[in-house]
């Protein structure tokens, strides 16, 4: 730390973290604006967020996560939090008798995702700060308002739960330069505890951060209390959370969120590690003994309350789904499914930030020294995590930004320094690498000859089939059930009065099984599912990915096929409903 916080009360960072804050939201608006002026919702989890938020509004019970206008009448339990859409519903209900309903959510979804990359900006921004100067806060800002996984997650309208965790993560990182050991190590646990409940995806780094203050124990035994205060913390709030938030209406064991076994879990290992401080110092190999057998107690308990649970929460994803449905999701698999111009650069990125840490802790001396090599390998616990899942790489943005941050403060002093022309443009060329690594291979592929296979075929986000102007349209057929695509069942629940058979939501396989199947297979088989199901309608977006993935999976004999071909079978009467060409419907007679 070059200075004392408290002896700097001349510096103003909370303004100029402020300005930042502006400046970056005003020009992450200004680049999402063609689509915020559509009413395009990012992704079908925002699409299916508003639904859920719109239902708690209409009164459906607080402990009641089904969706029930998919797979009908019974629905299916989603596994989200309501801890997002806790803000989402008091910030409508507020604005409600003053705007309306519907400006009241469009104001809602557009500045709850700013509000939360402020309070990022505001946590990384006071923290770099605290660690260096003014001028490395605003470079971490800017830092968060380039890395493309971060800005994905708080871009307007943007109201799914991914921008949360990476809040709760920033707060833990602050949380660990505090001075108690107990308040830092307990308020670290509380904010990856809520990242936790809200998703399992945060656990890789809840457990990074386990693991660093394990460290500081075996390196000296009086800074035992921060994984005291830190396993106590995540414990504590995981039964709180999901007391007020799942509650006794819910506790079976699901694998996919977390459920009364991984609280056991965490509970007894907490418990453990209390013991574990309170007896006098013992030998490091002991203290790991110890803590081997708190852990091997802790994994017995929950292999025997959910056995189904000790595989990935995918791991029983049936196979047709996992090739037809999960392996598209390109977001949510490891970094070799990516494309290269992608993977690449987020992958560059994330190294430098982490080769950043390390200069920082190489410079640094005293404890400073150590602090930074613990913040090192929580980088390191990050860009794993981010290997294995892509979109985790928004937790390696939110940790890497202050690093980076002062890589570019130092890029730039030379830049000032530099006494030639070409100094001072390879110095700017570096500084804006370093910031926007994407740069050259964003410019190459626009300079390449673009694949001419997938020409016309589009992902939710840009079909013509809006929500704002195409799918409402369905709204004029009576209330019914509709067989449609997974990715088209948010915005049919967003914008009409119908349910779908299924959308792209785990818990519902059978129902995405059969979707599937139904549009992949031939026509005979297919009225056999539709019928099965109740639906009334067939619903089609012709230029969407999903549409060309089912007829190349059923063939050319597929219903799918025939309707993308203009050869729907008799027993489909075609309904026009308007809007454009590729949006198709058809009556089952």
């Amino acid at each position: 730390m070059t200075s004392d916080r408290r002896i700097r009360s001349d510096e103003k960072p909370n303004r100029a973290i402020l300005l930042t804050w502006l400046a970056v939201s005003a020009l992450i608006t200004l680049v999402a604006w063609p689509r915020i002026s559509h009413g395009r919702l990012p992704d079908p989890d925002d699409f299916l967020r508003l639904v859920q938020v719109r239902d708690l509004i209409a009164g459906q019970g607080w402990y009641d996560l089904h969706q029930y206008r998919i797979t009908p009448p019974d629905g299916v339990l989603m596994h989200w939090s309501r801890l997002v859409d806790g803000p989402l519903y008091l910030s409508i209900q507020l604005l409600e008798p003053l705007l309306g309903q519907a400006l009241a959510e469009q104001v809602t979804i557009f500045c709850i995702p700013l509000i939360l990359f402020g309070l990022i900006c505001l946590v990384v921004g006071r923290l770099a700060w605290r660690l260096f100067d003014v001028e490395t806060a605003v470079f971490a800002c800017l830092v968060l308002g380039m890395w493309p996984h971060v800005v994905q997650q708080v871009q307007p309208m943007r109201i799914d739960h991914h921008a949360y965790q990476i809040l709760m993560i920033a707060i833990a990182a602050w949380a660990l330069s505090w001075r108690s050991g107990l308040r830092g190590g307990a308020a670290a646990g509380a904010a990856m505890g809520i990242g936790a409940m809200i998703s399992l995806e945060t656990l890789p780094l809840a457990a990074g951060f386990g693991f660093v203050l394990l460290l500081r124990w075996l390196r000296d035994h009086q800074l035992r209390w921060w994984l005291v205060g830190y396993m106590k913390g995540f414990a504590l709030t995981l039964a709180l959370v999901f007391a007020a938030t799942r509650g006794l209406p819910d506790l079976a064991e699901h694998c996919d969120a977390i459920s009364p076994a991984h609280i056991g879990f965490f509970v007894i290992t907490a418990l453990a590690t209390t013991a574990i401080a309170t007896v006098p110092r013992l030998p490091r190999v002991a203290t790991l003994g110890l803590f081997a057998a708190a852990g091997i107690g802790g994994v017995a308990f929950f292999g025997l309350s959910a056995p189904e649970c000790l595989s990935t929460p995918f791991g029983e994803l049936d196979p047709m789904l996992r090739e037809n449905w999960y392996l598209n999701v390109r977001e949510g698999l490891p970094i070799w499914h990516q494309t290269f111009d992608v993977a690449i650069p987020t992958l560059a990125q994330g190294l430098a930030a982490l080769g950043a840490a390390f200069a920082i802790h190489m410079r640094e001396r005293d404890w400073m020294r150590q602090w930074w090599l613990e913040y090192a390998l929580l980088l390191v616990v990050a860009i794993l995590a981010g290997i294995m899942t892509f979109r985790s790489f928004a937790f390696v943005g939110v940790l890497g930004a202050i690093p980076l941050a002062w890589l570019a403060r130092q890029l730039l002093l030379r830049f000032r320094s530099a006494q030639t022309v070409m100094a001072k443009l390879f110095g700017a060329a570096l500084l804006y690498l370093v910031l926007v690594p994407s740069t050259p291979f964003v410019l190459a592929k626009r300079l390449a000859v673009e694949d001419q296979g997938s020409a016309g075929l589009v992902g939710t986000r840009d079909s013509s089939c809006d929500p704002v102007n195409a799918i409402p349209l369905l709204d004029s057929l009576p209330a019914s059930r509709l067989f449609a695509p997974l990715d088209l069942g948010p915005a049919v629940l967003l914008t009409t009065h119908h349910s779908v058979i299924a959308s792209g939501h785990h818990r519902a396989q059978q129902a995405m099984r059969d979707v599937i199947q139904g549009f992949a297979s031939v026509p005979e088989r297919s009225r056999a599912i539709i019928d099965r199901y109740g639906a009334d309608y067939v619903a089609v977006c012709m230029d969407m990915y999903e549409a060309d993935n089912y007829s190349r999976l059923g063939g050319s004999a597929s219903l799918m096929a025939r309707l993308t071909s203009g050869n729907p079978p008799a027993w489909l009467e075609p309904v026009d409903v308007g809007g454009p060409e590729t949006l198709r419907v058809w009556k089952v007679r």
